[in-house]
């Protein structure tokens, strides 16, 4: 589990195939800020762009580690294939502070950045989520975008999906990669657990 509060900036510094053809995933390396590892075990859990990943090597002196990734994690997520910079958040511990909301490392969907431009101090993020995620965004509630915990101002229902704004802070944008994208990039999204369960219990009682 994690709480969408990015804990560190890394880079993927390489990338190599694990197999000849396209059904094989990937491994990854890559180099974390100063003292990032030092309390990291082999098997531990990173998320990267939100994504949930296991640690298969990494030497703490570097810093570095490396992760290996399916092809269908890697069909089902953006911003891990190619070498560039990342968010990352160790996974939870159970005394930590629950500082954004609860997120799984999951990722439910692609999105696609609309617009993004600066509103006084601050940055206003469009992004249109797949059709199926629309059901999810709420005034207020809570997504995950490339792995940070944030809160929807507005979410508009279109056509081919749902598009939503996000509002960020010059810290967030200074903490994270957020700041780097810009209208057509697209990005991980991972939406509330808690909407994800009422869905469910709904449909359930509706079908009985």
């Amino acid at each position: 589990m994690f709480t969408g509060i990015i804990t560190g900036l890394g880079r993927i510094t390489d990338v190599q195939s694990l197999g000849a053809d396209t059904s094989h995933g990937k491994r990854l390396t890559l180099q974390a800020p100063a003292g990032y590892l030092d309390d990291v075990q082999l098997g531990d859990s990173i998320a990267l762009n939100g994504a949930c990943m296991t640690v298969t090597s990494f030497d703490a002196a570097a810093p570095s580690f490396t992760i290996d990734i399916s092809a269908e994690s890697l069909e089902k997520t953006a911003g891990l294939a190619t070498p560039g910079p990342v968010n990352m958040e160790k996974a939870l511990r159970a005394n930590d502070r629950l500082g954004g909301h609860l997120v799984s490392g999951h990722v439910d969907g692609i999105g696609r950045v609309s617009h993004f431009a600066p509103v006084g101090e601050s940055w206003e993020l469009r992004i249109v989520a797949p059709i199926d995620l629309g059901k999810y965004l709420v005034y207020k509630g809570s997504v995950t975008i490339n792995g940070v915990s944030l809160t929807v101002n507005r979410a508009t229902d279109l056509a081919d999906g749902c598009e939503f704004s996000i509002n960020l802070i010059p810290h967030t944008l200074e903490h994270t990669t957020l700041g780097t994208l810009a209208a057509g990039h697209q990005v991980n999204l991972e939406i509330d657990q808690i909407a994800r369960y009422c869905e469910r219990i709904l449909n359930y009682r509706n079908a009985v």
